[in-house]
């Protein structure tokens, strides 16, 4: 529950502190006194949008904080998911300096606004005229009766497996969309590898090719060249190695006469053994390359074919073709692949498709099973708040398709007059039938325990009297469960309260400031009195307010 509010430059509200305790709380005081904007400082905690005209003083930043008990509230998983420290007794800070800019806490640890707004909503409910309106909405409807109900672990159970339900039906889609395209791929994939692996490619193969084809493009120079150096070399009379050979033999026998002819000798020899090896390399190379026509024309055929290859894929190297090819395999292995991936995303919707359907039967079982009570307990609430004849009932019907909250439709019926026939709300229902009608399924819905404190924004507009009174009591009779705070212009409402608050304005300055005071019991008796007074209080209204106080 909230135990302290804490507020600084907010609109009228240089600062304020406001100390609350369990039961029942009203705020009153006179219209535009500032009642609204306490609420609309405790929305900022509960993660409301900021507005940087909100600032008082806009040279200043604005500070709300909230302090709540939440230890029996069973949050403590969600601190845990969220990386925050659990406190049993938490604070929600907001800040909005004078540039706009927002800034989030919970336990002095910065958060983002939906954190801090899904931490508020479990904190607190604030009902409005406009959230009354609501009501007229089938979801709001459903909310409603599915807390009443009050069933989470079978609501949790359901919502797990709908929204497992929900992702595989769009991953078997789009598996379905990517085997479809992998079909119509198919046969263009597997044409271009089978020619990529028909071609037999080998990285080192162009290189090789390139080399064989200009040495048989000029086979025949070179075929002259080599029979010239092996004929000079060795075959003519007078070759080379004839006449070195005689040199080197002459040049040998003189060697002992002189160092340098010595010198001569060893490299005649050494030039000798040189050319000697030539002369055999040459004669071999040309018995290792003979001429053949037919073998360049072979070269230059599968040059050509991979020339081509790497033209038409737009590659300069045959390890890119491989590389191709490769992808190629890949591509027609996945589609291989996703069909098995798609059959076995079938199965698994298929077991989920049972679970989702059992999980929504026994949700609408404990639904079922609920709705005498709760229309039973809505009509005699709606007959405390004086509508005698009124008639409500909850019609559920099955669906097809699975939705978020379960396989079923739940429409609120009504009808407030004798005799008439009950219909749907949104087609029956007035204004100040709206209101009284919200106010008896909150009443229902947060004696389960739903949320700790419920805030009450003068739901009572268009009640007066007998009425007023009675929706006292029931704000009376919400309180030992929850939190109530009510902000209300009814003396009837304010003297059924436990702690009543007031806020006023007063100058200071020249600037008007907003204040809340909590009041003593003989404020509030004089409180209560100006409340039934037409301009100045008076004995009488003084008297009724005592009486209104005693019979509280």
């Amino acid at each position: 529950m909230l135990t302290e509010l804490s507020i600084q430059n907010y609109t009228l509200i240089s600062a304020a502190k406001i100390d609350f305790r369990p039961g029942f709380t009203v705020i009153t005081g006179e219209t535009g006194a500032g009642k609204s904007i306490m609420l609309g400082a405790l929305s900022l905690i509960l993660g409301k949008r900021a507005d940087p005209s909100v600032l008082m003083d806009k040279s200043k930043k604005c500070v709300v904080e909230g302090t709540f008990d939440i230890g029996k509230l069973h949050l403590q998983r969600f601190f845990d998911e969220n990386d925050l420290d659990f406190e049993p007794i938490t604070l929600l800070r907001r800040e909005i300096n004078p540039a706009g800019k927002s800034r989030a806490f919970i336990n002095d640890t910065p958060v983002n606004l939906n954190l801090l707004k899904t931490l508020g909503n479990r904190l607190v409910d604030i009902h409005s005229q406009h959230q009354t309106l609501l009501l007229n909405e089938t979801g709001c409807q459903q909310e409603l009766f599915d807390a009443y109900v009050n069933q989470p672990e079978l609501q949790q159970t359901y919502g797990l497996l709908y929204r497992q339900y929900r992702k595989s039906r769009q991953k078997l889609t789009g598996l379905q969309q990517k085997n479809e395209q992998s079909q119509r791929d198919e046969d263009y994939f597997r044409f271009q590898f089978e020619e990529l692996e028909s071609a037999a490619l080998n990285v080192d193969e162009m290189t090789a090719l390139e080399e064989k084809n200009k040495l048989l493009s000029h086979a025949v120079e070179i075929r002259t060249a080599v029979d010239l150096a092996v004929s000079s070399l060795k075959e003519e009379d007078a070759s080379i190695l004839d006449q070195l050979g005689r040199l080197k033999e002459t040049f040998a026998r003189l060697s002992g006469f002189h160092l340098s002819i010595a010198e001569f000798a060893q490299r005649l020899n050494s030039s000798y053994i040189e050319l000697t090896d030539l002369a055999a390399e040459v004669e071999n190379f040309a018995s290792l390359n003979e001429f053949d026509p037919a073998e360049l024309q072979q070269v230059e055929v599968r040059l050509d074919a991979l020339y081509r290859l790497q033209q038409k894929h737009h590659v300069g190297s045959i390890s890119e073709l491989i590389t191709l090819r490769e992808e190629y395999r890949h591509k027609l292995e996945t589609i291989s692949g996703l069909d098995k991936e798609l059959a076995a995303e079938k199965q698994f919707l298929a077991e989920i498709l049972q679970k989702l359907e059992s999980a929504a039967m026994n949700l609408r079982a404990a639904r079922k099973q609920k709705i005498p009570e709760f229309e039973k307990k809505v009509e005699a609430l709606l007959k405390q708040l004086g509508m005698m004849d009124a008639q409500f009932s909850v019609q559920m019907e099955e669906t097809e398709t699975f939705s978020p909250h379960g396989k079923e439709q739940l429409t609120f019926y009504f009808n407030a007059n004798k005799g008439g026939e009950p219909a749907p709300i949104a087609k029956t229902a007035s204004g100040g039938e709206l209101s009284r009608l919200m106010l008896a399924l909150k009443s229902l819905v947060h004696q389960a325990g739903v949320l700790p404190t419920i805030i009450f924004d003068e739901i009572d507009a268009g009640v007066s009297g007998d009425i007023a009174g009675k929706l006292g009591n029931i704000l009376k009779k919400m309180s030992p469960h929850i939190q109530v705070m009510s902000i209300t212009h009814l003396p009837q409402i304010a003297s059924r309260a436990d702690i009543h608050l007031k806020v006023f304005k007063r100058i200071e300055e020249e600037r008007t400031i907003s204040e809340i005071i909590s009041l003593s019991p003989d404020d509030r008796l004089e409180e209560i009195a100006k409340m039934l007074s037409d301009e100045q209080v008076t004995k009488v209204s003084r008297a009724a307010a005592s009486e209104l106080l005693n019979n509280a």
